[in-house]
């Protein structure tokens, strides 16, 4: 019924549109008559319909209304995004008390074609229910300064106060949004407690730290040593060289590797992974919180985990010197980097080393004193690198981008405060491990499309045509540009673009310009490819520890191969695609918070160091000012208020700041010294000015930050988490 009247009323050739018309038009009788108009009501509440001043039934597009969500600016104005590729502007005085984050629905102000502006009519739903802020008092009263500016002051009730004082950073569930009133649910800490600043942007994306009384209870159930009744049914391999290769500080050890070459000249690669889904079964409380979570988050000072540490850093570890049960993937591989036979099986190991980057990278770089202690290894190691090169070979003649951004490595002390920022260094070992979890991530994805059963898949989209034509319209002027139709656009093409770019100082900008340009990498139950990658097939099999969608191709692994039930599709059918968005939405989250965390601890670390001098690359340029990018990836703007020589045009088209009468140049990868001006540890936001364009007198005037344009100071926020992820982003160098 609910479509049939949507169908009905999107048509705009009827105009039978009152209730009476759609009783008779479905032939309602009285005794349904009640039924019919909570629908219908439903359908208003919902934002599927609206009825104009004569009652009459409308969908919100027929009559220049959308719904959307909003995403409010700090200085009151906002947009919404209607559709992929739409959105309106909305001017402060036409927000009509509606918060950032609310689904609304907005009406077009006018009928020109061309116009993108709108008014808010009415918030459908409040999205945002908690809120982490600051405690303060006034007049007697208790309020809280939400650390998001854009919700601002909440008033908290006095019986729900539960004995915060100001100072404390609290969680506050809001009870009434006109006026902003809330209770506290949950005190933080103190504003200058170590670590409280990391724990209030968790708790402001949500995330739960502590695990729920039943997954406790369920996980004491859980041996600390492999269960021997378990050992039915595997292969065991608790012979074989088998090693792990992780960062310095890793604890949560779920994947690890074989390789031996056969007479015919191929490898034969085994690639196990921690058999998670042995002890986490569908439907259990830790199953559930599983789901819940959807992935680990790794932050600068703590990991939060997917899983109980019992179980992340200890039964389901692949630890060395202990046996485990595992999932393995074995692949032969001949000389060209193509799989020509695999097998998937149930089994058990004993990891020989518990190996680290740092450790691998020693060996393959000579060093005597490591390649002396790990004398039985080192002969693996090398075989390990000679296949990884034809891995990656075979990715390259085949189209794979490689964007190769960089990633800074955040150093804390004891307290929390940021004492260094870092690049993270790749080396041989992190770029053979990749590989090694790219060729089985593609194998275990291709095994399951060809058995036609429902299954999850990673799958990154072709770009859309207008996100590539707004990178070329930038690059262009960098001298860079695509060959062929935008219409059918193929991997390879962009692949040469960021080939070309390397070794360049304007490679940082174009990597990431075409970063953005991509369509956001996600988990479906579809097979539709992966883009970035130029492959066909491509799903998470590689960290079940960390990832729910590893552990769910786990759990249909086992079913399908292992136990050959096939009596159950019809469950999987419905509930994997569930999975794949709930999971897709726990990993932007995930990231979201992993970033906003390092933007915060950048902005702190800068602030130590207001006034000293910098070098780096113009990152991004705007109407309002330059975005400056220093080689540890810290980036903050210079104001164009704070330009003293000359009044500065924006060239929109050329990407640039010209000097009127100077004609000076602020372009893309120009390369610039600048002064850290100012460092806001709560705004996440760094400010510089030219060191060579300044004066103290015009110093004295902060930059206007409010300015509508300004972008985050974070260059990949449009994209966080858009890389392959062959390893979930993590710190200690884990991939």
């Amino acid at each position: 019924m609910r479509e049939e009247i949507l169908r009905l009323l999107s048509d705009d050739h009827n105009h039978e549109r009152t209730i009476q018309d759609l009783t008779r038009i479905f032939n309602i009788k009285a005794e349904d008559f009640a039924d019919f108009m909570k629908l219908m009501n439903q359908l208003e509440d919902d934002g599927e319909v609206v009825r104009d001043q004569f009652n009459q039934y409308f969908t919100p597009e027929s009559l220049g209304y959308f719904k959307g969500v909003l995403q409010l600016n700090k200085k009151g104005f906002g947009f919404v995004k209607v559709a992929e590729d739409k959105e309106f502007f909305v001017r402060s005085n036409l927000v009509n008390g509606a918060l950032n984050g609310d689904s609304v629905i907005i009406r077009k102000l006018n009928d020109d074609p061309h116009s993108d502006e709108a008014s808010i009519i009415r918030v459908l739903e409040h999205n945002i229910k908690d809120v982490v802020g600051l405690v303060v008092k006034l007049k007697g009263k208790i309020y809280v300064n939400a650390d998001d500016s854009r919700i601002g002051q909440i008033r908290i009730n006095d019986a729900h106060i539960k004995g915060a004082m100001p100072g404390h950073k609290v969680i506050v569930h809001i009870t009434s949004y006109k006026p902003l009133r809330g209770d506290i649910v949950e005190i933080i800490g103190h504003k200058n407690d170590p670590g409280v600043d990391i724990l209030s942007i968790v708790y402001d994306h949500g995330i739960h730290i502590d695990f729920p009384e039943e997954v406790y209870k369920q996980v004491e159930n859980i041996p600390d040593e492999i269960d021997p009744t378990g050992m039915k049914g595997r292969t065991d391999l608790r012979d074989m060289l088998i090693v792990t290769i992780d960062g310095d500080e890793a604890k949560d050890l779920d994947d690890a590797i074989s390789l031996r070459k056969l007479e015919n000249k191929h490898y034969e690669l085994g690639v196990h992974i921690a058999d998670v889904s042995y002890y986490v079964e569908e439907g259990t409380p830790l199953d559930l919180e599983a789901v819940d979570r959807g992935t680990s988050v790794y932050l600068v000072d703590r990991v939060i985990p997917m899983l109980p540490h019992k179980l992340s850093n200890g039964i389901c570890s692949l630890n060395e010197g202990v046996d485990r049960y595992t999932i393995s993937c074995f692949m032969e591989i001949d000389q060209k980097g193509q799989v020509v036979d695999h097998r998937i099986l149930p089994t058990v190991i004993h990891s020989t080393h518990r190996m680290t980057y740092t450790n691998v990278n020693k060996i393959l770089d000579g060093d005597k004193e490591m390649r002396k202690k790990y004398a039985d290894s080192v002969e693996l190691f090398e075989t390990m690198k000679e296949l990884s090169d034809i891995l990656t070979r075979a990715r390259n003649i085949r189209g794979a981008i490689d964007f190769d951004t960089d990633e800074a490595k955040i150093i804390v002390d004891e307290k929390g405060k940021p004492i260094d920022v870092q690049l993270r260094v790749r080396g041989e070992s992190d770029r053979m491990i990749e590989s090694f979890m790219l060729v089985a991530n593609e194998t275990v994805a291709e095994h399951f499309k060809w058995l036609d059963v429902p299954f999850i898949y990673r799958v990154h989209e072709t770009p859309k045509k207008n996100k590539l034509e707004q990178f070329l319209a930038i690059a262009k002027p960098l001298g860079y540009t695509i060959h062929g139709s935008l219409d059918d656009i193929k991997p390879k093409e962009l692949a040469k673009i960021i080939t070309k770019s390397k070794g360049k100082p304007e490679h940082p900008v174009i990597s990431t310009l075409l970063l953005r340009s991509m369509q956001k990498a996600r988990y479906s139950e579809l097979c539709l490819g992966h883009f970035g990658l130029a492959d066909e097939f491509y799903t998470h099999f590689t960290s079940p520890i960390r990832r729910y969608p590893d552990l769910l191709v786990h759990r249909l692994i086992r079913n399908y191969l292992f136990n050959e039930n096939y009596s159950n599709i019809e469950h999987f059918a419905e509930v994997v695609p569930q999975l794949a968005d709930s999971s897709s939405d726990c990993e932007k989250r995930a990231v979201d918070t992993e970033y906003d965390v390092d933007d915060m601890k950048k902005a702190e670390y800068m602030s130590y160091h207001i006034g000293e001098k910098f070098k780096g690359i113009i990152s991004s340029v705007t109407s309002f000012g330059f975005f400056v990018e220093l080689p540890n990836t810290i980036e903050g703007l210079v104001h164009i208020t704070d330009l003293a020589d000359d009044y500065y045009i924006y060239d929109e088209k050329q990407l640039m700041l010209i000097g009127q009468r100077t004609r000076k140049m602020y372009r893309l990868s120009d390369t610039v010294e600048v002064i850290v001006k100012d460092a806001n540890k709560l705004e996440k936001q760094v400010d510089f000015v030219d060191a060579n364009n300044y004066t103290k007198s015009r110093s004295s005037r902060r930059p206007k930050h409010s300015s509508p344009a300004r972008p985050s100071t974070r260059k990949h926020k449009e994209h966080r988490g858009q890389r392959t992820h062959t390893r979930p982003r993590r710190k200690g160098g884990k991939r």
